[in-house]
């Protein structure tokens, strides 16, 4: 069996994960993923891996005994979807395989590493603070960071956070993000929109504080989240729930004005409307707390978002 086991391997920071791991030499890898009818497969080809699974398949696998312990599971598949309503399906696809997945790997003995989310810290009323004594007081604003915090919630009545890691990925941008649809960076979804029409649209604010486009949001890269995450592979000493960020945060009309730049051409930005749905779950500022992760010892720099932008557009899109 795979020395290594990564769960959304197809997807887009799982497949980001797996091509560092090979650049470092780790070949020996179970990717866990359910590929559909989709172009996410497209992210396998320049991978390279001992042996692939159904997500399905594999947890009927290691529920029933099947499959041979990893030393580190990386599980970084879920629903990550923001607007999906179906709670049951939330509840078993992101809650209960994450428990029964983190069960299976600690019986035998492996090293846990877990997608959590900042959707967890709903409108920011307390923060983005991963202290623990923060955690509880959390109130996700949908199902999607719900699921996730219910977990967390799980991991820390067991008093599990001894041994693996959570991470609260902010908002990742980068490569082979193309097949998520709506879940896309706006990094993604601008330059496309660059390209067809010369312009971006954002959304208006409906708070005073807020101008239109003022927004902001913890953008991190996602080689940067790719380095935080092998980070605890590298450092078995260090466990606990995790703000996986930059610690600063940027707006919507600076992420906008960082793609024109990318691609050499003049701004153009237009605002939008806010679907009515998204009014009451909107989150109009995050900014991870990253003293939790520097005193676990990370010490790595993170690029400025223009810089970031730049290798994604330049490097990637174009």
């Amino acid at each position: 069996m795979a020395k290594i086991i990564v769960t959304g391997g197809a997807g887009f920071i799982g497949s980001n994960l797996i091509a560092e791991l090979n650049a470092r030499g780790e070949k020996d890898i179970l990717i866990v993923d359910h590929l559909g009818t989709g172009e996410k497969w497209k992210n396998l080809r320049s991978l390279r891996y001992e042996d692939f699974m159904d997500k399905d398949d594999f947890r009927e696998s290691f529920l029933c005994d099947l499959v041979e312990p990893a030393e580190t599971v990386f599980h970084l598949g879920a629903c990550s979807a923001t607007t999906e309503t179906d709670a049951d399906y939330l509840m078993d696809n992101n809650y209960r395989y994450t428990r029964d997945l983190c069960e299976w790997t600690l019986a035998n003995e492996g090293r846990f590493i877990y997608a959590s989310s900042a959707a967890t810290y709903g409108n920011g009323e307390n923060g983005y603070s991963d202290d623990d004594a923060v955690t509880p007081k959390l109130k996700p604003m949908n199902m999607y960071g719900y699921s996730k915090h219910l977990f967390d919630l799980w991991a820390m009545e067991h008093e599990l956070f001894n041994e693996i890691v959570g991470l609260k990925y902010f908002n990742v941008y980068g490569p082979n993000e193309y097949h998520k649809g709506d879940m896309r960076s706006v990094v993604h979804k601008a330059y496309g929109q660059i390209c067809e029409t010369g312009s971006v649209s954002l959304f208006k604010s409906y708070r005073p504080e807020y101008a239109d486009g003022g927004q902001v949001r913890d953008f991190i890269y996602v080689k940067d989240a790719v380095a935080v995450t092998l980070f605890f592979m590298e450092n078995p000493e260090a466990a606990g729930l995790f703000n996986c960020g930059t610690g600063k945060a940027r707006s919507w009309n600076d992420l906008a004005n960082a793609v024109f730049a990318a691609m050499n051409k003049k701004p153009d930005i237009k605002y939008i409307e806010m679907p009515d749905y998204l009014k009451n779950q909107y989150q109009y500022h995050t900014e991870a707390d990253m003293r939790k992760l520097k005193a676990a010892g990370y010490s790595k720099p993170f690029p400025s978002l223009e810089d970031g932008v730049r290798d994604y557009v330049q490097n990637h899109l174009v």
